[in-house]
Parts: structure tokens; sequence; C-alpha cells
């Protein structure tokens, strides 16, 4: 153990800290030390747990009746990689699924295209074709667990094959729940894992809402998701606001597509981000299910109460990992999934301590989920619903998100919603100058991040990371060219064709995609074949 003084020599630290280096203003707001019952804008809401608008929670009995689902985003290499991860943790007592795709994936190119080189199994696991994805849950009965995957311009061939590997082991479609991301918007908002326009690409999103609702009644069809627009730089508010307005934007092009509303939004689900600011991220949460139930209701007329909840999903916040003095991390991450419970989170993600540096190792992923099983049978947060209802400070930020989320829905609106404010850059260059001004407080020193401006130390050791050699890309490659020597070159041609055909006109593309799947087409082939229709979409330089 090293003695105190050579710590205060390895050890970076002002002489007092500066008070501009702790959290001033939330959503852009000076906040106060102390908050009184003049601070509430108005009465906090009378209604219960489980009474709309659900700002305390869409359940009445909160967690006592039902503990939120504990998932852990993995995926990386082969499918065989991936799949023994998922049995260690289901072992481990995990009680959901979450996968990761690589990014060739994510693009919709195979291993074996040039783009794909260096990419291969690197942030998330190699999935090509039907053979991939029956590797990835050989041995898993899908009925019997709840699957999440984050996967979007090609998530209606990715969960095609979910499905057909579903039939293949007896299981009926209507038994299967899980979640498949499927949020397009974002992408161009954010992540900019797009491949198509945006008009068309809402298509394959709205083809899965009509498919599923009839087919797969109990998958959740959308993830409409934060994390990654937070991730980008957006602030706690941006985050809100963006996200309902995406997910006004899906509903409306549902509705526009034939669909009633409430036949497909009960399966709307949400992916919120859980960052650093405790109070500030329990009263998104809050406000995210007052302002869901209030616009379902009023600006959509639903009638049926599941179109007013607002089910969510939160991760913490992978932006947020440092690398120096990763174990920091776990701090960090047992706070922002605190947030998330007190929040009322229906399923939560705890980030490993060395995500910052690698993809997870089994050790940092065991101690992420334990972290989770300990608030939740240790620390007693679940007994109580809401728990911090009343509290002049959460409520009066869950006014405020509430009050900046709606004039940012205006100011959408008046660009002629979220589809035409992406293309004109709107969202994307508030993100970026929200992104700007927070690393400008870090450089300056106006904002501390424990372990990097402040103190920091000279001595600190590095953890151990997990290593993926090129084996994976090679392996990938081979099963690629094996699978187009062996498979009906016709039966794989006049699916795609069909595809094609479908594209051109109304008809639902769910069918013929399953059709391409079952003859063991390719993620890149089935992409190409609409890429063959739409094209491939180009930002335009002044976003």
């Amino acid at each position: 153990m090293r003695s105190l003084d050579s710590m205060k020599k390895t050890t970076t630290e002002p002489a007092t800290e500066p008070t501009s280096a702790r959290h001033t203003t939330v959503s852009g707001r000076p906040i106060k030390a102390l908050y009184t019952a003049d601070d509430v804008v108005e009465a906090p809401a009378p209604e219960a747990p489980g009474q709309f608008p659900y700002t305390r929670g869409i359940h009445a009995s909160g967690y006592a009746g039902k503990l939120w689902t504990m998932r852990q985003f993995s995926g990386f290499g082969t499918p065989e990689q991936t799949n023994q991860r998922y049995k260690d943790l289901l072992a481990a007592g995990s009680t959901g699924l979450s996968v990761a795709f690589d990014l060739p994936t994510l693009m919709g190119r195979d291993p074996d295209h040039p783009l794909a080189l260096g990419e291969v199994g690197k942030c998330g696991v190699s999935i090509a074709s039907l053979a991939d994805m029956e590797r990835l849950f050989d041995g898993i009965v899908l009925e019997d667990v709840t699957t999440s995957m984050t996967i979007n311009s090609p998530a209606a061939m990715i969960f095609a094959m979910y499905l057909v590997v579903a039939e293949r082991q007896g299981a009926r479609w209507d038994k299967l729940s899980g979640t498949i991301q499927n949020d397009i918007l974002k992408e161009y908002i954010a992540q900019k894992e797009y491949i198509y326009p945006p008009r068309p690409s809402m298509r394959l999103v709205t083809d899965t809402f009509g498919f599923c609702s009839s087919e797969v009644p109990r998958w959740n069809t959308i993830s409409v998701s934060g994390y990654h627009i937070r991730e980008a730089g957006a602030t706690a508010l941006q985050e809100l606001a963006f996200t309902l307005r995406d997910g006004i934007e899906y509903v409306q092009y549902g509705i526009d597509a034939g669909l009633t509303v409430d036949s497909f939004v009960p399966r709307v689900s949400f992916f919120f981000n859980a960052h650093n600011d405790f109070f500030e991220e329990i009263a998104k949460y809050r406000a995210a299910r007052a302002l869901w139930a209030t616009v379902m209701r009023e600006r959509f007329g639903a009638t049926d109460e599941r179109s007013w909840k607002l089910r969510f999903h939160t991760q913490t916040a992978g932006v947020s990992l440092t690398a120096q003095q990763p174990y920091n991390n776990v701090v960090r991450t047992a706070i922002q999934a605190l947030a998330g419970v007190l929040g009322g989170t229906n399923s939560l993600h705890t980030n490993s301590l060395d995500e910052a540096l690698s993809l997870p190792t089994h050790e940092a992923a065991l101690l992420a989920l334990r972290t989770q099983q300990v608030m939740a049978h240790e620390s007693g947060v679940t007994s109580f619903v809401d728990p911090l209802g009343g509290s002049y400070f959460v409520e009066r930020l869950t006014q405020d998100m509430e009050a900046g989320a709606r004039d940012y829905f205006q100011r959408i609106d008046d660009l002629g919603g979220m589809v035409a404010a992406i293309e004109q850059g709107y969202p994307q260059r508030e993100i970026a100058e929200s992104a700007y001004r927070f690393q400008r407080e870090v450089e300056d020193g106006e904002r501390t991040i424990v372990g990097v401006n402040r103190f920091t130390d000279e001595n600190e050791t590095g953890v151990q990371t997990l290593y993926l050699d090129e084996g994976t890309a090679k392996a990938q490659c081979a099963r690629v060219a094996e699978l187009r020597d062996t498979r009906d070159p016709a039966a794989v041609d006049g699916a795609l064709d069909r595809l094609r055909h479908a594209a051109l006109g109304p008809d639902n593309l769910m069918p013929p995609l399953l059709d391409a799947v079952r003859a063991y087409a390719t993620v890149g082939e089935m992409c190409d074949a609409l890429r063959d229709v739409w094209g491939e979409y180009e930002e335009s330089a002044s976003v």
C-alpha cells in the first residue's frame, strides 16, 4: 500500500475547489441550493403511480410487483463466442439478452466486403446470414427469453432472421417477446449508421409495425432511442425532446401507412441514457412518461391506455466512462443505474468498467450485472414507488423538462416534422453546439471529470482487456464463401428479385425478407437489393 505522502505527490488537485467545477445549471436553467413550494410552477400531479399521465410510474406497485429486466448488452467476434457470453450471463442471473452487432452488420455489409476490412466482430457480433443467427442462439430457447437487438438500417432483415430461427425451433411467433431497435431517425440525428434516404427507411419501419401487429403481437417493434442522441453530446433536455419527437414522427408515419394508432403504439418502446446528473436524469424519465401519455391521448386520440404508457429501457452512459482510472467507472455506473431505477425504468443495462478501453471482459460484465443485483436485492429502493415524488426540487425539474420539451416539439412541428427537420439539419446542429460547449467546459476546467482533469494519478495501473485477433474476420469470410457455394442460387436470386419488386410498390416488405432469409440470402445481399431501388443516403455538407 502506498503512503499518504506518495499519494499526495502523484495526485493533481487544486488547493481549493473552484465553484465553477460544480454543476450549476439544469437544462440551461440556473439551479439553487434550496427549493420550496414557491419554486414549483404548479402543484405536483395528484395522481398515484399507475394513473394517467403516469408521471409517477406506469405500474401502481412499482418494482414490488416485478423487478426491472436486467440486460447486459453483449456481442463480439463470432456467433459462437457471443453465444457463450449469453449463456454465462443467463447462468449468472441476467433476465434478458441484448445483442450488439458489429459495424459491417449495422451498415448492411457482409464480412467479405472491402468496406468491412478491420471491423468484423470488433464492436459487436458478426452476423451475415441465417446460419450465423442459428449459431448465435444455439441452445437458447427463444420462447423462454426476451431479446433486444440494437440494429437499425438492416433491422427488418435481422428481425426476419430471428423469426426464422424461432420458427425452426418450433416456437410460435405470437409467443415471442423482445425488442428490435429499428429507430432510423436517430441515425440521421446522431449515430450516422444509415443506408437509405430517410423516407424509404421509414417505410421499412412502418412495414415492421404492420407485420408485427398481426403476426408477432408481443414484440416491441421499435425502441425509440435517446441513448445515442445523448452519447453524441445532447443535453438531457435535448435527449428527451428529440427522442419523444422521433416517437411522434413514427406514430404519424404509421397512421399515414393505414394503421390505427392503438394497433401498434402499445408495442412502441423507448431507450434512454442514464447520465451523471442524478436528479436531472430522474426528472427526465418522469417527464417522458407524462409527455408521451398526454401526446398520445390528445394529439393522436389513442384510447387504449397501453398506448399512453411509455415503457423504456435504460443504459448507463458510455460516454461518461473514462480510460483513466477505469475503476471509477464502477461508481459512475452505480449512480447512473440508481437514477434509472428511481426514475422507474422497465429494463436496465449497466456498463462495464473497461468499456472505454475495449469490449468488456467476462469479469467486468459480471461485476456490472452484480451492480444491478445488489441494487435490486440489498439497497431497499425497490420497496417504494417514485420515492422522490413530491420533492420540490424533483417536481420543479420535471416541470422544466416538460416545458422545455414542448418548446422543442413546437420548433420541429414548425419545420414540418422530424424528417423535415433532419433534412434541414436542425437537431444535428443543436447537438453539435451542446457537445462543443460540454467539451470546452471540460478543457477549461469548468466541469470536473475525476481522474481526467482533476484528481489525476501519474502512477495508475491499467486493467486487463479483451483481445480479439483477426481470426474472426477470416472465419466469417470463409463461412460466407462456403454458404454461397452450398445454397440454392436460383432460390436466392428469386427471393431477392421479389424483394426489389415489393420495394417498388406498396406491399409489406417483411414477407419477401422472410423468404430471402429462408433461402440463406446474406444481410449484404438483402440490403443491396434495396440499395438498387432506393439508393444510398449522403448527408448534406450544410448539416
